[in-house]
């Protein structure tokens, strides 16, 4: 019996789908649960059209981060941090603090997507890369100075 899969189900196949499996699994299992229905004609039309719009939104996002990926290619983002009389800082530059900063020159990156191997405890410039989409990604600077 051809299904189109509402679900992902283990050992089966992923939502979206349409598979052929046993009557009995489909009847007793898939159907009772929701996690299938009949491949017939009206659900076979209604699959194309969710993928399509799928691959839609997919190539929607996939523009915007773009965009986003170009506005923010060697961007300098300028942060200022308390440093005492010795030249030691008092806390460090996380990247919620850097998204911040992007935030008020228009720019709205997830601090999530700011990859730092460790937070910013000196002064200085460092390269920073941001993973925007799985396949986009950014470098900008960030300068640390002290107040």
């Amino acid at each position: 019996m051809k299904v189109v899969l509402l679900e992902n189900v283990r050992g089966t196949g992923k939502k979206g789908e349409i598979k052929e499996v046993a009557d009995g699994y489909a009847k007793n299992y898939l159907f009772k649960n929701k996690l299938a229905r009949l491949a017939d004609n009206s659900a076979m039309n209604e699959n194309k059209n969710q993928n399509e719009a799928t691959k839609y939104h997919k190539a929607q996002e996939l523009a915007a981060a773009k965009e986003l990926s170009k506005k923010l290619n060697g961007k300098n983002v300028l942060l200022k941090i308390k440093c005492g009389n010795n030249g030691k800082t008092f806390g460090s530059i996380t990247s919620k603090e850097i998204a911040e900063e992007l935030a008020k020159t228009g720019i709205n990156l997830d601090k999530k997507k700011i990859e730092l191997k460790e937070p910013i405890k000196l002064t200085g410039i460092y390269h920073v890369t941001a993973k925007i989409y799985p396949e986009v990604s950014a470098k900008f600077t960030v300068e640390v100075e002290a107040e």
